[in-house]
């Protein structure tokens, strides 16, 4: 090139400039002289158009709900509310108290950055995990998503990776052949019962007290058919060596699952009773955490998880869980004693995983939520399509269901009035 030639040189491309070429080509904008600046992608802005900051947390509002639970309600300053089940059963008022002592955490917080305050909450309580932080956390967890998901104006299952599935499998309850036949003709396609037993078992039963149990599984398989999935709870209450003979006699009946055949913490014991049969045994109602399903796992104790969404550890939580499951080829159940808000997140949860299997539910909303979820004829309920949870609370319909003094069963033993498990 001569030295008096005017033309302009070309300059090498900067890190800056091709990042933001490369941007601006991803986004379409390239060639329509829609340059943005770069601090624009430094700032990383939300879809809502507002970075993180400019939305806060402005007060957490808990009421007690009958017949036993707690609603949460998070609020902000751009007017969206999410809602939670923060519940630990017969501990109402301790949880209230729980979730006033994280409040002044939240209070001013950006809402959407879920996973952060998840850790926060959770590891600057120093002693970490256990029913009250973790239930009181996860009530908070499930708020905080749905609070996200309306921002967003998308389904929670949306921001987990879209929908795996179009409806949930959920089940009802019996516990004879009558409840049986009425189950069966309102739709439902599986069942659980409990071990049906005259008084509470002892350490060591005898052939009448298995007898009078398998009978009863025996009454519900044939009332429901063979076709009708039937899992069994022995809720922990039935000693090791009873669960044993138990599992043996109903192995004919073919349960869907045995559930907690022994305490759940027993997990070495738990281990020998699921070697010990081909039936599949679940457990998880009273496991928190991704931590404390990580030894049963390990061992092999069950094939069937079943965190409980509302004490666990929220959504967030729950999915971990989930995933770890899978690497181990099991399947998730997630129990739900509770309410609709928590059916709700339990929805989501199916939808966002592969390895679902079915949702337990006591209450489908009904006198609880605008538009409750229907029972379909093939026995499943459809996900919601709602921002967030996609439910919407009936505050009239709740006013006659405020307050509650709900407590656990104190249960003795009728012969000597020794302490029982219920």
């Amino acid at each position: 090139m001569r030295k008096n030639d005017q033309s302009p040189k070309k300059s090498k491309p900067t890190l800056q400039s091709s990042r933001r070429a490369a941007i601006q080509s991803v986004l379409g904008l390239a060639g329509t002289g829609l340059l943005l600046p770069l601090s624009s992608y430094a700032e990383t802005p939300t879809p809502t158009g507002t970075k993180y900051g400019e939305v806060k947390i402005t007060r957490l509002e808990t009421f007690l709900v009958k017949p036993r639970w707690i609603f949460l309600k998070i609020h902000t300053d751009a007017g969206v509310v999410g809602l939670g089940e923060p519940l630990l059963e017969g501990r109402a008022l301790t949880i209230q108290t729980a979730i006033q002592e994280i409040e002044p955490y939240l209070i001013g917080k950006d809402p959407r950055q879920v996973v952060h305050h998840w850790q926060a909450i959770y590891r600057h309580a120093f002693y970490r995990g256990g029913p009250i932080l973790t239930s009181a956390l996860s009530g908070i967890d499930q708020a905080l998503w749905d609070i996200k998901g309306k921002l967003l104006g998308v389904p929670v299952y949306e921001l987990f990776g879209g929908p795996t599935r179009d409806r949930v499998r959920i089940y009802g309850r019996a516990s004879n052949a009558e409840d049986m036949k009425k189950r069966k003709a309102e739709g439902y396609t599986v069942i659980k019962t409990g071990v049906a037993k005259r008084q509470p078992a002892g350490i060591v039963e005898n052939p009448a007290f298995i007898r009078y149990a398998v009978d009863n599984f025996a009454s519900l398989r044939e009332a429901g058919g063979p076709e009708m999935d039937i899992g069994i709870d022995f809720h922990g209450a039935i000693s090791p060596q009873t669960a044993k003979l138990l599992i043996r006699e109903l192995e004919p009946y073919q349960p869907m699952f045995v559930e907690e055949p022994c305490q759940a913490q027993n997990v070495d014991v738990m281990v020998d009773i699921a070697r010990g049969t081909h039936l599949p045994i679940a457990t998880g109602e009273r496991i928190f955490t991704k931590w404390g399903f990580r030894e049963i796992l390990e061992k092999g104790a069950a094939s069937i998880l079943q965190p409980d969404i509302c004490h666990a550890g929220g959504l967030t939580e729950c999915r971990l869980i989930a995933g770890m499951a899978e690497a181990y080829y099991a399947a998730i159940a997630p129990h739900n004693p509770m309410g609709p808000i928590s059916l709700a997140c339990g929805l989501h949860l199916a939808a966002s995983i592969p390895n679902f299997l079915v949702q337990e539910q006591v209450s489908l909303g009904e006198g609880y939520l605008k538009n409750p979820f229907k029972l379909q004829s093939d026995g499943s309920v459809l996900i919601p399509r709602g921002p967030g949870l996609g439910v919407e609370l009936d505050e009239d319909a709740l006013q006659d269901k405020i307050g509650h003094d709900w407590k656990n069963p104190e249960t003795y033993h009728p012969f000597d009035g020794s302490v029982v498990d219920w």
